[in-house]
């Protein structure tokens, strides 16, 4: 009687989401990839010593994330609007979990990358999903608007505190529980989204572009790989060679695979917008010149300075505050002055920032490094949300899916790209600055291993030469820490160069999209 009463009761209707607990919620999540995108790069020297890893091992740690980070976001974003935002955010932070329990209790620098690698994966499921939750809870208007600015905020005090809680976790802790850490964050973040989110998806998703997709991640992972391998390979070496022409053949095949399909994952139509095409430019470079110093900056300051790694943490404080005043900066300004001049300034301002760092890297005095740490940072912060805006202002509101991937995806290959182009920079001039500064007497060539250098620039200084007479270790030491600074700041000059040429050419397609706009009022007129 009771089964058929039951049976007969319609269900009790679901309590309306809390817009204000979905907000919260998808928020911290999106605060969660970026803190765990920045706060490893302080750990970097420590992870280096514990595994007595080359410098490769240690770019790895970063790129192996970004490179999968990178490549999954659009096909998550596509699979996200056909399976659900819910199902897919909370698989995403299933997979967080599992890699961050495997970064954790990793034995070795191998499986260390591969284990942030599919995190990288989960990541690209997490931010494609809370994405989509937010735009689909809050619709056209002010609520709208607020929740970006609340989202906005909690990005940015992600990216301010990312580096001195990298600094205490390891100092304290260990390196170890910057990823074991997040396994409790991940379990409440799942409790939350299963209490907090309504499912919603796409009721008419297009095919899935999986021969896209896969087209360029691998061609992204070779190239990068080709990058990373170059100061101990070579640049002539064969199978760097091989790397990058099998990365320019994959690139050339997704392109002629965008060409042809009718669901592609990007459009190149967009492509033949000069604003577009100048926003998009915008983005590679601020990503390239400005966000991949987080990467770098660690290890100059506890290698050059001898910090430990909250000092370091601290240390990168001007730079992450600066990036929070510059959207502020950035609205006055773009009140005066149009979009893409707008981005311009700010690519200068990180050109500047970067080549004042530069000049100042090698005279170990810190306050003038914060200084082109703070000018950088300043650019940065307006090119932050501005970039995104000058994107999304260049296509019609039902593009704006497609829009936001390649923004996205723009970011991270830009910032994966620098490390490899950087860090074969830095290598090869710190390399170059040793040699030059210390006598490579017979004694000392015996006393170097082929290693050592590798293990200075991943910041393991101190295990290199641990084997050396007191005497021979603090003159290596102090070479060591100079030509790492000498290193630094050439990276510093070839992004401060790369700034500037990028602003210049934003600058260029910005007098053609407004000469293309006055003809077409000619036109019509």
């Amino acid at each position: 009687m009771s089964s058929a009463v039951a049976h007969r009761t319609p269900p009790a209707q679901k309590p309306a989401a809390n817009p204000a607990f979905v907000l919260a919620t998808a928020s911290a999540t999106c605060a969660l990839i970026v803190l765990d995108t920045n706060v490893v790069a302080v750990s970097l020297p420590s992870i280096a010593r514990s595994f007595h890893a080359s410098f490769a091992d240690v770019e790895w740690v970063v790129s192996a994330y970004m490179v999968a980070f990178a490549a999954c976001l659009l096909p998550a974003g596509a699979l996200a609007d056909r399976v659900g935002r819910k199902k897919m955010l909370l698989l995403g932070l299933a997979v967080f979990f599992v890699a961050s329990l495997g970064c954790g209790v990793a034995p070795s620098a191998a499986v260390l990358n591969v284990a942030r690698a599919v995190k990288g994966v989960g990541a690209a499921m997490l931010l494609t999903a809370a994405l989509a939750v937010i735009a689909n809870t809050f619709h056209d208007g002010p609520a709208r608007m607020r929740a970006w600015a609340v989202w906005g905020t909690c990005m940015g005090v992600a990216t301010t505190v990312a580096p001195l809680v990298g600094g205490v976790v390891t100092q304290w802790l260990g390196w170890r529980w910057i990823f074991l850490l997040n396994l409790p964050v991940c379990a409440v973040l799942a409790w939350c989204a299963s209490r907090a989110l309504r499912e919603s998806r796409n009721p008419a998703p297009g095919p899935l572009d999986a021969a896209g997709s896969l087209l360029f991640g691998v061609a992204l992972a070779l190239g990068i790989w080709a990058l990373i391998e170059v100061p101990a390979g070579g640049l002539a070496s064969w199978a760097t060679g091989a790397r990058l022409v099998a990365c320019a053949l994959l690139f050339g095949a997704f392109i002629q695979s965008q060409r042809v399909r009718t669901h592609a994952v990007v459009d190149l139509g967009l492509f033949r917008q000069p604003r577009f095409v100048a926003a998009v430019l915008a983005m590679f470079g601020y990503a390239a010149c400005a966000q991949v110093m987080m990467t770098f900056l660690p290890l100059y300051l506890q290698n050059a300075f001898g910090l430990s790694a909250v000092a370091a943490g601290v240390g990168m404080l001007p730079f992450a505050l600066a990036m929070v005043v510059g959207p502020y900066i950035g609205a006055a300004l773009g009140k005066r002055i149009p979009a893409l001049a707008l981005l311009s300034a700010g690519l200068l301002l990180i050109a500047l920032g970067n080549l004042l760092t530069a000049l100042m890297a090698s005279g170990e005095r810190y306050a003038w490094v914060a200084l082109g740490m703070i000018v950088t940072g300043l650019g940065a912060g307006i090119l932050n949300g501005d970039t995104q805006k000058a994107i999304m202002a260049c296509v019609p509101p039902d593009r704006t899916g497609m829009a936001s991937g390649i923004s996205t995806t723009t970011r991270f290959t830009a910032i994966v790209t620098s490390v490899g182009v950087l860090g074969a920079v830095l290598a090869a001039r710190t390399h170059a600055a040793f040699v030059a500064a210390t006598p490579l007497t017979p004694d000392v060539k015996a006393a170097l291993d082929a290693g050592f250098m590798s293990r200075v620039l991943a910041g393991d200084t101190a295990q290199a030469t641990a084997h050396l007479p007191p005497m021979l270790r603090a003159a290596l030491t102090s070479a060591a820490h100079a030509s790492f600074a000498d290193g630094f700041a050439a990276a510093l000059c070839v992004a401060g160069l790369v700034a500037a040429s990028v602003a210049v050419g934003v600058w260029l397609l910005a007098g053609r999209a407004e000469a293309l706009r006055m003809r077409g009022v000619a036109s019509n007129g």
